[in-house]
């Protein structure tokens, strides 16, 4: 297998478009414009970037980014062997030269002296220089990159750069509508659309309490995990508590009140 082969999606990845963002992503690609998604945790960000490189049959290599993450952790850096030293290219060095979908997840999370290296690769230039190589890449004609962040968690410490920001076209995600997502519960995990329902009720209650109590809402992956736990046959309430509600607060005020609306939705006594 070929080093691109590896970074291939083999199999399509279940997406459920919501509006035009299929065909908009498409127009980007095709005209080599980096894009910026912008949504809550869990909603289909990473998904849809995931099955975009499917559907274009471009590899794809993800960068979950964090705050202790370098400059060298994204473009390479020398290490020492037995035979003294060698370079080991990052990443971003690896997507830019393979012509990959280079997807940075959570950018916001990273170093903003960090975010800057990717700045020549977004705009007409198209290179990434390597000072500590001497080398200046320019990249593969087939070589996209894709950011991601959750609008949410802005702060003055956590936020991108005007700079940054003005370099990139960008799509909204949000949770689905009800039915939609109803709909993308029952397909990903099999369970039957009535039960599926409920749980995305209840993530509906959980999310009218962001700004009151609660920091998020419950996502679309926590309800997929408790409608895999029913599939498993635990029972719906534990399913419910288990991924929808106690991974998300601990305040007991808003845990008895989503607790509630549980036993409320299942018609049940509570334990």
């Amino acid at each position: 297998m070929s080093n691109k082969e590896q970074f291939l999606v083999k199999a399509e990845p279940y997406y459920q478009a919501q509006g035009r963002e299929v065909a908009l992503f498409e127009a980007a690609y095709h005209a080599r414009l980096p894009v910026m998604l912008k949504g809550p945790t869990g909603c289909g960000k990473s998904r849809f970037v995931e099955y975009m490189a499917w559907k274009l049959g471009k590899p794809l290599i993800t960068v979950a980014c964090n705050e202790d993450m370098t400059a060298s952790d994204l473009v390479g850096r020398y290490l020492l062997d037995a035979n003294g030293t060698r370079w080991l290219d990052g990443p971003l060095t690896t997507a830019a030269r393979m012509g990959a979908v280079c997807y940075l997840d959570e950018i916001v999370e990273a170093r903003q002296d960090t975010t800057v290296v990717i700045h020549p690769l977004t705009d007409h230039r198209r290179v990434l220089p390597l000072d500590k190589k001497g080398e200046l890449i320019e990249a593969h004609p087939d070589f996209q990159l894709v950011i991601s962040y959750n609008p949410g968690y802005q702060s003055l410490m956590k936020d991108l750069k005007q700079s940054t920001k003005q370099r990139f076209t960008a799509f909204d995600f949000d949770y689905p509508e009800a039915a939609l997502e109803t709909q993308i519960v029952a397909t990903e995990t099999g369970l039957e659309p009535v039960t599926a329902g409920k749980l995305v009720k209840i993530a509906q209650t959980a999310r009218n309490l962001k700004g009151h109590g609660l920091d998020e809402g419950i996502s679309t992956r926590l309800v997929v995990y408790a409608a895999t736990l029913i599939r498993r046959g635990v029972a719906p309430r534990d399913a419910c508590r288990m991924a929808m509600v106690r991974p998300i607060t601990d305040d007991a005020d808003i845990r008895a009140t989503l607790d509630h609306a549980i036993d409320a939705t299942f018609d049940a006594t509570p334990a």
